[in-house]
């Protein structure tokens, strides 16, 4: 009998039914962008407002620095610049106009000690004055040029565009750029809140001196919670954005969550051979924490209507699959698609049809054209 039907080996039916694929992976919970607060300033802290996990709001007060030489500093600067205006004001209201006037009684002493000089020379050719009293007036005339020639200068000088206004503008520039510098010195000595958040690590206490660059707070600011998670390359055929998972905490294994692939990394890391993924959480529920553990279960593809083999009836290798079903009483080598795949099952796409036996890959002793039942 054995010979004439075959020997009786284990087989598997291939059926309809859904099937949904998915890739399972462990990943963290992260804020989108989390904000280390730094130092600006060298400095000694005097207060901390803030514990760790306190919410903040926008502009909230988080930490001061001693600020006493930096207030000084910036009185200073404000009492220089109020110096360098009131002396461009003076030029303006006072000086300019005292040159002007200055300027005007010279000219007139000029004016006079030219026609003094015209007289008495006149007077020397006809012999009514002595030659000394020509070189009086001739050096009278010289002195008067030389303080006309000198208010000249001088009014040119403080009036506007001359060399001491734009002198004095320019410390007034200074002045005003000097107390902005104070100024924004002084702002350094008060930390506040880029924008909404929690606070997850308080680093420095009241009396800790600190140095530029120094990290005194690290702030998770509100927004969309993501969950990160380094993904096989090997899977990375099944992923694409818009993809649903189901996600629960390592802490709440009870308790699923939604998410939403909405990044994928362009790159493979080559030490680990895996792809970062982040899946955006809707609406997070309020025991998720920063750097919680979860468990991410992303649905890859599903259909509720295919042709369904268990795994052990595929053989072959990528490119070159096949089973080997009855048929007749004879095993056949049939060369099959592949589409989904779980678990247990492998979706069929084409090359056998619902109700079809297969030959499990087990049965080693079994090739194509032998009689089975």
């Amino acid at each position: 009998m054995t010979r004439l039907f075959g020997p009786q080996v284990r087989t598997l039916t291939v059926v309809e039914g859904a099937i949904r694929q998915a890739v399972v992976a462990s990943g963290k919970v992260r804020s989108p962008q989390r904000s280390e607060l730094a130092a600006q300033i060298s400095g000694q802290v005097r207060t901390v407002n803030v514990v760790e996990g306190q919410a903040v709001s926008p502009g909230e007060l988080l930490l001061t620095l001693d600020d006493r030489e930096l207030q000084a500093a910036q009185a200073q600067a404000a009492a220089q610049l109020a110096q360098a205006e009131l002396r461009l004001q003076q030029l303006q209201q006072l000086v300019e106009p005292l040159n002007q006037e200055s300027r005007r009684q010279a000219e007139a002493t000029l004016t006079q000690a030219k026609l003094q000089y015209q007289r008495v020379e006149a007077l020397v050719a006809r012999g009514f004055y002595s030659p000394n009293q020509l070189d009086d007036a001739r050096r009278a005339l010289t002195v008067a040029e030389s303080q006309f020639a000198a208010s000249r200068l001088q009014a040119g000088s403080n009036a506007r565009g001359g060399s001491d206004y734009r002198l004095a503008q320019n410390a007034v520039t200074q002045a005003r750029a000097n107390l902005a510098l104070a100024e924004a010195r002084l702002a350094y000595a008060t930390l506040v809140a880029p924008r909404a958040g929690t606070i997850l690590n308080r680093l420095v206490e009241p009396g800790d001196s600190v140095q530029p660059g120094k990290v005194l707070l690290t702030l998770s600011p509100a927004g969309n919670t993501e969950l990160v998670v380094q993904i096989d390359e090997k899977n990375l055929r099944w992923l694409a954005l818009g993809q649903p998972a189901q996600v629960s905490a390592d802490a709440w294994p009870d308790r699923n969550f939604p998410a939403q692939i909405n990044y994928i990394g362009p790159a493979v890391d080559p030490l680990r051979g895996s792809v970062e993924v982040r899946l955006l959480v809707p609406q997070p529920p309020a025991y998720l924490k920063e750097d919680m553990t979860v468990s991410i279960d992303i649905t890859t593809g599903s259909n509720d209507k295919a042709l369904l083999l268990p795994l052990e009836g595929v053989r072959g290798t990528p490119g070159d699959y096949w089973v080997l079903v009855i048929r007749d009483g004879v095993a056949v080598r049939q060369s099959v698609q592949l589409g989904l795949r779980n678990a247990a099952q492998q979706e069929i796409l084409d090359g056998l049809a619902a109700g079809e036996l297969v030959v499990a890959s087990s049965e080693t002793s079994i090739a194509a054209g032998d009689r089975v039942r």
